[in-house]
């Protein structure tokens, strides 16, 4: 019987958790995988990957360039993607969103459509990278996982948020990081309602992972692996990989959010990000998204 590839599309795998989830996933004898990357530095990336050992007969990986912070590069991105997957009829099983940047709201600094930069790359990119492959992933009845993060739960109300994420607000790293990933947590919610019945849509939170390069020159300071829920890399690209293939879901639509050990989130951790009228809010169209870009055509 043959065993039919799967083909998964990702953001955020040039290091850390989604290098080490996309090798795994290389390196399992099946099933057959059809990988393609968006990276920021192409050269470095391919340059990772060619160092890992795996069947290059059985699976393929491609890089291509990606620069989330330029929504005309991300649909390019996408247009790409699309076009490799059309060549051989291919379906798209997996959109794994998994790039996230801290910082990028330093005062006085500009972004794209008035977003922090954080904002743009851990959110409005990636939910236009939705919309580019909301239609071949219906086609496909495919899955789309985002990776969260427990910092959801520091954001203890939303009225400042259209405040802080505006470009050059000069908030600090840490709220930026938390603020973004709640309102991408936002986004995997309407992407969810969207798509009943025709996407399974998951989030995911690797847990905490001091071993990863997120807060590279953000100022930040990660805990050490002494720390008591301390999780290496490896470990949580476990739970990212669990991700992609739970189907024991709960009965209640909302609970989406898978965490690092392997239980799904009761709602009272993410309860403010299920507020529809605020998901509507931070979820703009992709025509909205173009318009404001200067991206339609």
């Amino acid at each position: 019987m043959t065993t039919l590839t799967k083909t998964l599309i990702a953001t955020g795998a040039s290091s850390g958790l989604g290098f080490e989830a996309i090798k795994h996933l290389l390196t399992q004898p099946s099933p057959p995988y059809k990988i393609i990357l968006g990276a920021r530095d192409v050269p470095r990336t391919q340059a990772a990957f060619d160092a890992v050992p795996y069947d290059r007969a059985r699976h393929s990986l491609t890089v291509l360039p990606l620069e989330l912070s330029d929504l005309a590069g991300t649909r390019a991105f996408a247009r790409q993607s699309l076009q490799q997957l059309a060549e051989k009829k291919e379906r798209l099983d997996y959109l794994l969103l998994n790039a996230a940047i801290t910082g990028g709201n330093e005062k006085g600094k500009g972004g794209v459509w008035g977003w922090c930069e954080a904002g743009v790359v851990n959110h409005l990119s990636q939910h236009y990278l939705t919309h580019l492959f909301r239609e071949k992933l219906v086609e496909s009845k495919g899955r789309v996982v985002v990776v969260s993060s427990g910092a959801v739960r520091n954001v203890p109300d939303t009225e400042s948020l259209e405040k802080d994420l505006q470009a050059g607000s000069g908030v600090d790293s840490f709220t930026t990081y938390c603020q973004t990933k709640f309102v991408q947590l936002l986004g995997a919610h309407w992407w969810r309602r969207q798509l009943q019945g025709q996407v399974t849509v998951v989030a995911v939170s690797p847990g905490l992972i001091p071993g990863t390069g997120l807060v590279r020159g953000s100022g930040l300071t990660f805990p050490s692996m002494n720390h008591p829920d301390a999780k290496s890399v490896a470990e949580g690209a476990q739970s990212i990989l669990a991700a992609l293939t739970r189907d024991d879901f709960p009965e209640d639509p909302e609970q989406i959010f898978l965490t690092s050990w392997g239980e799904w989130w009761s709602k009272d951790v993410y309860g403010l990000t299920l507020d529809k009228a605020l998901q509507d809010k931070w979820c703009p169209s992709k025509e909205e998204i173009e318009k404001e870009a200067g991206l339609s055509e």
